[in-house]
């Protein structure tokens, strides 16, 4: 199964970087393809029970799904998850 998600908050591939190594360590996610320049995150995954928990990873690294609150908090940690993917790079 193949799920595409719209984010807020994604800038560059710091944050890409973040996204993709965080939602690889979810147990059934296979791929994870991140396009900045559209804020999409693609997720393959086997367990269709696990998108809660994608959206939620997501929203705990400062990315929520567009259309959800996007509080000073989300933003203050996409710009740490940002810092932490650019070091790895």
């Amino acid at each position: 199964m193949k799920t595409t998600i719209k984010v807020q908050n994604l800038k560059c591939e710091g944050c890409a970087n973040t996204i993709s190594k965080k939602l690889h360590t979810i147990e059934s996610v296979s791929i994870v393809e991140v396009d900045v320049e559209k804020s999409l995150v693609e997720v393959s995954y086997e367990n269709e029970g696990i998108i809660e928990t994608i959206k939620s990873t997501l929203n705990s690294l400062g990315y929520p799904e567009e259309g959800e609150s996007n509080t000073f908090g989300n933003k203050a940690k996409s710009y740490i998850s940002c810092a932490i993917g650019k070091i790895d790079l």
